[in-house]
């Protein structure tokens, strides 16, 4: 069975949700307004009050601030640096060991 999925621009989200936050109305009443469902609105809410501005990034990937992606990096360059590390250790050993 295919489903066909509907896909909201980031823009449309986060007017959506601007104008949820700025309503009288209830999440329901603002999703019927707007011809979405509720649930998807009250998850975009969410997510906005979590990230901001970097909200829907779009297509699984994640918007990060300079500080996260220095912080993301750092850790992938030690993590390398670790394996090299222990790929020397190993090294040295086997070339140190005696016959």
């Amino acid at each position: 069975m295919e489903t066909n999925r509907r896909q909201y621009s980031e823009e449309f989200k986060k007017e959506a949700v601007e104008y949820s936050l700025a309503s009288e109305k209830s999440v329901k009443e603002v999703a019927r307004d707007l011809g979405i469902p509720h649930h998807n609105l009250d998850r975009w809410r969410a997510q906005y009050r979590k990230r901001g501005e970097l909200a829907f990034p779009g297509h699984g990937k994640e918007r990060l601030t300079p500080q996260e992606a220095e912080n993301r990096r750092l850790k992938k360059e030690l993590a390398d640096t670790q394996i090299e590390r222990d790929i020397l250790k190993k090294a040295l050993a086997i070339f140190t060991k005696k016959r």
